[in-house]
């Protein structure tokens, strides 16, 4: 990820208008007809399973560009209707780097959800709330950071790679070698199943199983575990018991990754308390009580929008057209976009996979038009301002819709801070509970 344009924790980065994995391991909720638990009584307690959470976020440095929509926004409008989404302001993660120009994040917060909101992002199928209005995060980053080893955080590939890339920035800081640390304690105080990521960011992934995983060996012991266990399997249907332990065994012993995910979609269908989740969870992984959720990297597609000069769409770069741009500036930028530099004169045939206005057309144009442009380019039957028409209309179109819904929230401030504040509401009561289940396994006292 272009750690100058979002952070990856859960930002990661996407690009696929869905997922290239996960539909199949997405867990619906139990039918309420379907009772696995057999019976009301026992151990389990009617708590309503839920969907699985799917966290991301971006860092507020700046307006959204369409290589923002195309490589994240179009998936987490995808992603709400299957997973019950967060999505953040990463104004601490962005701190990181900005921490010496923190007008630009307080600029930014604002302008950066309403482009959300504009791309379709809906905060009635989704939570979005800001990072720093969530003390549960910095808690729990503090508190993981008293059991993870520094050896972990030096090896995360983006902390060298960003200290030479950004090297006009002074990040031999305590805040931005902890930052994947902290992207960790964002994904994991919500219990979130997935994170979509590139393949780049699998690390952060992978950092943030590995801390979840320590954790639970340190704090999830229990000497009464075994008793506990077997008082669980006894209160719920036999069958789904005797299907709980088939799955275990095929794990533990066949290393079977599908039977694992099965059995533990069963029990998060279970009516059950959230500590005997945790328990169950992890007698099936075969450890100890399962406090922290170890994440899965939900992999899509990086992103391969090109900017106006050719490069990658960045702000760095500033190559970038934003979501909301004026319209006549689009217009102007994509028409002196760079094509096929063997196309001197008008009557020189040129090639597509040369032309980075190209990459744009298959992401903007349908089938016909991108038939059009091919046979158009390689004949010299059609010029580059001939080319470049039909892609200008689309953007515009796009940016069109972009405009409208973003109107409302322009107009009225307020809606913007209201929504933020129920968002964040909602986030603290889903932090919360698990910062009661941390803090009592770590042996610190409940809040008084």
């Amino acid at each position: 990820m272009d750690e100058s344009d979002r952070v990856a924790s859960d930002a990661a980065r996407v690009y696929a208008a869905s997922p290239t994995e996960g539909a199949a391991n997405h867990r619906h909720p139990a039918d309420p007809s379907d009772n696995p638990s057999g019976n009301a009584s026992g151990n389990l307690s009617p708590n309503p399973p839920t969907r699985d959470a799917v966290l991301s976020g971006m860092r507020p440095t700046g307006a959204l560009h369409l290589g923002h929509y195309h490589g994240a926004l179009v998936n987490w409008v995808a992603l709400q209707d299957r997973y019950r989404s967060f999505f953040f302001v990463a104004d601490w993660h962005a701190l990181t780097t900005h921490y010496a120009s923190p007008e630009v994040i307080r600029n930014n917060v604002r302008e950066m959800v309403i482009d959300w909101l504009a791309a379709g992002i809906d905060p009635e199928r989704s939570v979005i709330f800001v990072q720093s209005q969530l003390p549960q995060h910095a808690e729990l980053h503090l508190l993981l950071s008293m059991c993870t080893p520094l050896g972990w955080l030096e090896r995360v590939p983006s902390y060298k790679d960003q200290q030479a890339n950004l090297s006009d920035k002074d990040l031999t800081t305590y805040g931005f070698l902890g930052y994947p640390l902290l992207q960790a304690a964002d994904i994991l105080v919500y219990q979130a199943a997935w994170v979509p990521v590139g393949e780049d960011q699998v690390p952060h992934v992978e950092l943030t199983r590995e801390v979840a995983r320590r954790f639970n060996h340190l704090y999830g012991r229990e000497t009464d575990l075994d008793t506990r266990i077997t008082g669980l399997l006894s209160s719920i249907n036999a069958n789904l018991g005797q299907e709980l332990r088939a799955g275990r065994q095929a794990w533990l012993e066949g290393g079977d990754h599908e039977a694992l995910r099965l059995a533990q979609q069963r029990i998060g269908q279970l009516p059950c308390d959230p500590a005997n989740r945790q328990r169950l969870l992890g007698w099936l992984a075969g450890g100890r009580r399962q406090i922290l959720r170890e994440p899965q990297a939900l992999l899509t597609e990086a992103s391969r929008l090109p900017g106006v000069d050719g490069r990658k769409m960045s702000k760095s770069y500033g190559n970038a057209i934003a979501m909301r741009d004026d319209p006549a500036q689009v217009e102007t930028r994509i028409r002196r976009m760079p094509t096929d530099p063997a196309r001197v004169r008008r009557t020189d045939p040129g090639d597509p996979e040369r032309c980075p206005v190209w990459e744009l057309h298959k992401v903007y144009c349908p089938a016909s038009v991108r038939s059009w442009v091919q046979e158009g380019c390689r004949a010299a039957a059609i010029g580059c301002m001939d080319c470049k028409r039909p892609l200008i209309d689309a953007v515009l179109d796009e940016q069109q819709r972009f405009r409208h819904r973003a109107e409302p929230y322009l107009r009225d401030p307020e809606a913007v801070d209201a929504m933020l504040r129920k968002g964040c509401e909602t986030a603290a009561e889903v932090a919360e509970q698990t910062m009661v289940e941390v803090r009592s396994s770590m042996g610190l006292m409940a809040r008084l």
